[in-house]
């Protein structure tokens, strides 16, 4: 049996229908590049907001029904992050004090494209990662960003423990922004990107990740109420504040 052969035995059915669907994209996005010579690999359209997309690393994002304590760069992996420190805001005097940590990696330009953001913050903090999983929510539909429909973000949740004396554990929530989803899969931002450049269109994104401190042994789905309520409210203060997209 041949290399090809056995390759070709052994593939996953949902790799090759990737595969398929990415050599479908490319063949439909070059059909007019081919009789133009105006290939549109090498002439991209520009990104929507760019220069608002990169503030993002020197400016607070307005978070609904958080403050912001702090803001300043953090750098991880070469890349430089927004990190910014916010606090609940309290509905009642006795209520406790809930406090999280959001870190930004904001599209760097046109050609940037999401790719290890995630490895680069787990080489930093080397922390455990326990009781992972994928999870979804919707951001309702809201006043001033017409969508048609709920807007659907899925995310990589887990808990996160750091080796140090008081064993600091987090609740993590991580995925890629963008106008109309949210995913952590590069993947996913790629098959949506190419898709908007046959419509002459391009995808902007924003890594997004975000800790919420829980207890070293605790589970994590006490904490999913809570960072999924913060979740829901980044993911919205992006399109509105960041993209600013409005479609009809």
């Amino acid at each position: 049996m041949t290399f090809s052969s056995k390759f070709l035995k052994q593939a996953p059915l949902n790799q090759w229908l990737v595969i398929l669907i990415l050599l479908v994209i490319l063949f439909i996005a070059g059909i007019p590049g081919y009789f133009t010579q105006n290939w549109q690999w090498k002439q991209s359209p520009p990104i929507v907001n760019i220069k608002q997309i990169q503030k993002l690393r020197t400016q607070n994002l307005p978070v609904p029904g958080w403050k912001t304590l702090k803001q300043e760069q953090f750098q991880a992996g070469g890349h430089k992050w927004s990190l910014q420190e916010i606090q609940k805001q309290k509905i009642k005097p006795n209520s406790p004090d809930i406090k999280a940590t959001m870190l930004l990696y904001p599209q760097d330009s046109p050609t940037s494209k999401p790719q290890v953001e995630w490895t680069d913050i787990n080489s930093l903090t080397k922390w455990k990662i326990a009781q992972y999983r994928q999870v979804s929510f919707n951001v309702p539909q809201q006043d001033g960003i017409n969508t048609g429909k709920d807007i659907k973000v899925k995310a990589r949740f887990f808990r996160a423990t750091l080796d140090n004396k008081n064993l600091t554990t987090y609740a993590v929530l991580q995925w890629y922004a963008m106008p109309m989803k949210g995913d952590p899969s590069p993947m996913d931002w790629f098959l949506a990107d190419q898709a908007a450049k046959l419509r002459k269109q391009r995808v902007p994104w924003v890594a997004v990740h975000i800790m919420i401190p829980m207890e070293s042994l605790g589970q994590l789905e006490d904490n999913w109420s809570e960072i999924k309520s913060l979740g829901e409210a980044v993911q919205a203060s992006l399109i509105r504040n960041v993209f600013g997209f409005t479609q009809g």
